[in-house]
């Protein structure tokens, strides 16, 4: 018997026009990357599909495991190759569906290949019935919402057939949509917004604000750091900027009204982590908020942090409630690290009654006793860096690092080619 092959589908590519051969070559290549390692003959196109031809000795655990963190991709299956004739496909698609339980099913033929001599109606008309005679326990066929599925695709190759879709993880194949600095906090939500811009494609950095106060074991890096070892997987490469915090929250409380505290981190976040975007060669930034779900997360809040940022801020799950952050938390793999113990570096020095509806002016003022390009240049120097790769399925990271000398000025937070996208 032929070794299987794995049948990968996309959906949302068709809609690029004269661009989509760029989103498929991206696509082709994640699969590639993201296969590497692994015993695979090679990768077709044949039509509007891609099909990893597999070798001797490859384990489908292990394929389907990664292919399901290739973005891009809508669903993909594993197939039997079968000779072009209607009789091999016949029992090839008994094979696929005798071992499944339903009582209803239907047959789906697609015909890439239009040379081959008989139409998808008659490939449906004909293997239904064969699986009306053969298949045990007299199912029933139900075209509408049948309880399972034989897939028949005729490509230039041999026959296709399978029975089962596995979904995939959708949205637009990494790296095409630009570069991003996530400010990642540890938690549920900055992992799974980094997650959703990745989908639609941009490339991701992250920036994690960590305070040295933490008891020994519970410092937030090691899982930051262990969220950026998930979150690579899906984009083959990425960096952690690691800038100590509690330093700059101690000169926020020591001048600043106790009232506005959280406000006012968060302001300083935004300006240190475009300094690096700059030097990332990101052109937004992007978080984890959701509308109301904590005090500094209101309209007027979210808006007067803002203000202190010249770089757009993207928030993806702005309208998401917590039971959907977690489930897809969970479905990522990102759910167990962030509910590990660590040292949050925001409710340090929290306020007794943190302000519900601050306005930017209100919060400008508040700053007005702190040297904030000081304070931004001391977070730039000490931040170090962290560098991940995913390579034959695993993933491969360098010693932490201090970045490069000579900061860039704090308020000139990128090079001069983004300046005017972000002003």
């Amino acid at each position: 018997m032929s070794n299987p092959v794995i049948v990968v589908h996309y959906h949302e590519l068709w809609l690029k026009g004269r661009n989509r051969r760029f989103f498929l070559g991206k696509l082709f290549t994640a699969l590639r990357q993201t296969l590497a390692g692994l015993p695979v003959q090679r990768i077709e196109q044949p039509g509007d599909r891609f099909v990893v031809r597999l070798g001797d000795g490859a384990a489908l655990d292990e394929v389907i495991a990664r292919v399901n963190h290739v973005l891009g991709v809508a669903f993909f299956a594993v197939a039997r190759p079968v000779d072009r004739d209607l009789e091999a496909i016949c029992r090839a698609a008994l094979d696929e569906m005798a071992p499944q339980k339903f009582s209803t099913f239907a047959v789906r033929a697609r015909r890439s290949d239009k040379s081959f001599p008989h139409t998808s109606m008659q490939i449906d008309s004909v293997v239904g019935r064969y699986l009306l005679d053969h298949l045990p326990g007299s199912p029933r066929v139900h075209l509408k919402t049948p309880d399972l599925t034989c897939y028949i695709e005729i490509t230039p190759g041999p026959a296709l057939v399978y029975a089962q879709r596995i979904p995939g993880s959708g949205g637009l194949p990494t790296n095409t949509a630009g570069r991003i600095m996530c400010l990642l906090s540890g938690g549920y939500d900055s992992a799974v917004a980094a997650y959703h811009m990745m989908k639609r494609g941009a490339h991701l950095s992250f920036t994690h604000f960590y305070g040295t106060g933490a008891r020994p074991g519970e410092s937030s890096l090691h899982v930051a750091s262990n969220l950026a070892r998930q979150l690579v997987r899906y984009q083959f490469h990425a960096r952690l900027y690691r800038v100590p915090f509690e330093g700059i929250q101690r000169e926020i409380v020591r001048y600043a009204p106790e009232e506005f505290r959280v406000l006012l981190y968060r302001r300083m976040m935004l300006r240190i982590a475009q300094v690096i975007a700059g030097r990332d060669r990101a052109l937004a930034l992007v978080t984890g908020d959701s509308l109301g779900q904590v005090a500094s997360q209101t309209l007027r809040n979210l808006v007067a942090v803002d203000a202190a940022s010249r770089m757009v801020v993207f928030r993806p799950l702005i309208g998401t409630d917590k039971m959907e952050i977690m489930a897809t938390a969970r479905k990522i793999g990102t759910y167990d690290i962030s509910s590990e113990p660590f040292h949050d570096c925001c409710p340090v020095f929290m306020p007794r009654t943190p302000a519900l509806y601050a306005g930017a002016e209100e919060l400008t003022e508040a700053e007005s006793k702190l040297d904030i390009r000081e304070l931004v240049n001391q977070g730039i120097r000490g931040t170090t860096i962290e560098k991940f790769h995913y390579k034959n399925g695993r993933v491969e990271a360098e010693e932490p690092q201090t970045i490069a000398s000579g900061s860039r000025r704090a308020d000139d937070p990128a090079p001069a080619k983004q300046r005017s996208a972000i002003a």
